[in-house]
């Protein structure tokens, strides 16, 4: 049996089965148990979609309904399990609940969301690095997505940097999750890191942090990434992308129509081999350094916000 998949579900029945669908081209999925978390809707009017996305996931126990496109020979998933909120739990508490729930359960755990389309070999690749750094207690995240689009880049590196979409953990790591962000703010600061946590500047990291701590956002993800951080441990990422985010369509509750983020989905396996020695790679860091200081700059900002202005028009 391989690692089990989480997929986190709302409010947006084409992106789910776009979702599902990508996996199931994955040959691993015949081997892997699906657990589907169904966010509850939080307005009358995310009722029916709601409604539409829990008959898509349920489609996928009866694969004919769901399988068009994905090609012969798909033998869907080992077995499936679907938690249907009936309250909305929001993204947040979802996450944290829902990969608490099934990494202590099955101590590993590789997480997609509903706007996410994997590459054919995903799986693999996350099986491959979960079992080869099972026992590595510097590495305790996996991320399967490039953004960055820049070739200097090696297949496979490591660096503090935990990205959340298609990733995978061990419970040993997990545990390393600190759900305070107050907690985690004050220790970035006392420890005088949050340039550094910051990629030195260029993305405000400690920013999102802090506006967690205020109410205005309800990140799970910056308070994942401030955890492993803190803790010295390391993420192996990718250069060549195993997944695309298609949420930067509007759609999302916390997307906007950003093309910053766009991947190019790498179709062929990825090799996952041990790097030694486990140690951040510098000059993968200064790629990411200099990716968001061009799309996080004030132009690069206000000429997104101008587009999506004219989107809108």
């Amino acid at each position: 049996m391989k690692a089990p998949i989480i997929l986190f579900v709302y409010n947006r029945p084409h992106h789910t089965q776009r979702a599902l669908q990508a996996l199931l081209r994955n040959a691993e999925a015949a081997e892997s148990k699906l657990y589907v978390f169904s966010d509850g809707s939080r307005t009358a009017a995310d009722a029916e979609a709601v409604a539409a996305v829990r008959r898509t996931v349920h489609a996928v126990q009866t694969l004919p309904s769901l399988t068009e496109g994905v090609g012969d020979g798909s033998q869907g998933f080992a077995e499936v399990e679907i938690v249907e909120r009936t309250d909305n739990w929001g993204l947040a508490r979802n996450v944290i609940d829902g990969v608490t729930t099934v990494v202590n359960r099955h101590g590993r755990v590789i997480v997609v969301e509903d706007d996410l389309v994997v590459a054919p070999h995903f799986l693999q690749f996350m099986n491959d690095a979960l079992e080869i750094y099972a026992d590595e207690p510097r590495v305790g995240h996996i991320h399967a997505c490039d953004f960055t689009r820049d070739a200097t880049l090696p297949d496979t590196f490591l660096i503090k940097f935990t990205g959340s979409w298609g990733w995978a953990t061990w419970a040993r790591a997990w545990q390393l999750f600190n759900a305070d962000g107050a907690d985690l703010l004050r220790q970035l600061r006392q420890r005088r890191l949050t340039h550094t946590f910051d990629f030195n500047g260029r993305y405000p990291f400690t920013r999102m942090l802090r506006r967690q701590v205020e109410g205005k956002n309800n990140s799970w993800a910056i308070r994942w990434n401030a955890s492993l951080f803190l803790a010295d441990v390391l993420s192996l990422n990718v250069g060549r992308s195993l997944v695309s985010n298609e949420g930067f369509d509007g759609s999302g509750t916390h997307c906007g129509t950003e093309d910053c983020y766009t991947s190019n989905l790498h179709m062929q396996p990825l090799p996952v081999q041990r790097i030694e020695p486990t140690q951040e790679n510098l000059q993968a860091r200064r790629v990411f350094q200099r990716y968001y200081a061009r799309t996080n700059s004030l132009w690069a900002r206000a000429k997104r916000r101008l587009c999506q202005i004219m989107r809108r028009r």
